[in-house]
C-alpha cells in the first residue's frame, strides 16, 4: 500500500509539473502576442479570437475537463475537438502571425519562415494531421498519454499545432490552393468520422478497462457528429467561394 501511496503522489506531481509548463507556455504566448499587438494593433474581432482561444485552452488544459478526462473517454473525446475543431480554427482566423513579427521582427523569422512554407500545401498537412489523430488513438499510446502526463501533453501539441497549420492552410487558401484546401477537409472529415464510427460501434472497451462501453461509445459520436461539423462548414464555404469565383470569371469573360 505504501508503493502505492507513493507512485499516486510521484503521478500527482507530475500532473502539476506538466500543468505549469503547459500553463507557463501558454502565458508567454500570450504576453508575447500581447507585448506585438502595442506595435501592431491587432482588429477587435482578431483580438477577440485569439483570447477566446487562450481562454479554451486553460479550461481544456487546467480545467476541471482535464480531471474528468483522466476517467472518461468521452470528456478525453471532448478535449480533444476543443483543441482540434475549436481552438485550432479560431488561432488560425485571427492570424497572431503579425502581432509576434512586430514583436521579434527578424529574429523570429527562422521560426515562421518553414511554417509559411508547409501551409502552402493543404494536403500534406491534412496527412500529417490524420497521422497524428490516428497515432494516439492507437490504444498503446492512448493509454499511454492518459497515465502520464508528459505524454499527455506533448498529446495536446501535436493536436494543437498540426490542426492549427491545417485551418490555417484552408482558411488562407488563395484561389489556386482552394481545390486542394476543400479536398484536405474532406480527407480529414473522412478519418475523424471513420474513427468516430469505429468507436460508435465497438462491442468492447478498446482502451482503458476501467471506462464504460457506453461512454466510449459516446467518445466515438462526439468525434463523428459534432466534431464533423466545422469541416463540413468550413467545406461549404470554400465550396462557395470557389464557384462564386469561377462565376465571377465567367462574368468578366
Amino acid at each position: 500500500m505504501e508503493l502505492r501511496a507513493d507512485s499516486i503522489l510521484s503521478l500527482s506531481g507530475q500532473t502539476l509539473v506538466a500543468e505549469l509548463l503547459a500553463a507557463s507556455l501558454l502565458a508567454v504566448l500570450l504576453f508575447c502576442y500581447l507585448s506585438g499587438s502595442v506595435r501592431r494593433r491587432p482588429a477587435p474581432m482578431q483580438a477577440l479570437m485569439f483570447h477566446g482561444a487562450c481562454l479554451l485552452t486553460v479550461y481544456a488544459v487546467l480545467g476541471p475537463l482535464n480531471i474528468k478526462a483522466e476517467v472518461s473517454a468521452s470528456a478525453h473525446m471532448v478535449q480533444h475537438m476543443l483543441f482540434i475543431v475549436v481552438i485550432a480554427p479560431m488561432w488560425a482566423i485571427c492570424m497572431p502571425l503579425p502581432q509576434f513579427a512586430a514583436l521579434w521582427r527578424s529574429r523570429g523569422k527562422r521560426y515562421w519562415q518553414p511554417l509559411l512554407k508547409m501551409v502552402r500545401f493543404p494536403m500534406r498537412l491534412a496527412y500529417l494531421h490524420v497521422l497524428v489523430i490516428w497515432f494516439w488513438h492507437i490504444p498503446t499510446f492512448y493509454v499511454l498519454a492518459l497515465e502520464n502526463p508528459w505524454w499527455h501533453l506533448v498529446e495536446h501539441g501535436c493536436f494543437l499545432l498540426t490542426a492549427a497549420l491545417l485551418w490555417w492552410a484552408v482558411l488562407h487558401c488563395n484561389e489556386r490552393s482552394r481545390p486542394w484546401a476543400l479536398l484536405a477537409l474532406l480527407f480529414t472529415l473522412m478519418n475523424t468520422g471513420f474513427l468516430g464510427a469505429i468507436l460508435t460501434f465497438a462491442s468492447s472497451l478498446l482502451y482503458y478497462p476501467t471506462h464504460e462501453l457506453a461512454d466510449q461509445q459516446l467518445a466515438g459520436l462526439l468525434m463523428w457528429v459534432p466534431g464533423g461539423m466545422p469541416y463540413l462548414l468550413a467545406a461549404a464555404w470554400l465550396g462557395y467561394c470557389w464557384l462564386n469565383g469561377i462565376n465571377m470569371r465567367d462574368e468578366l469573360e
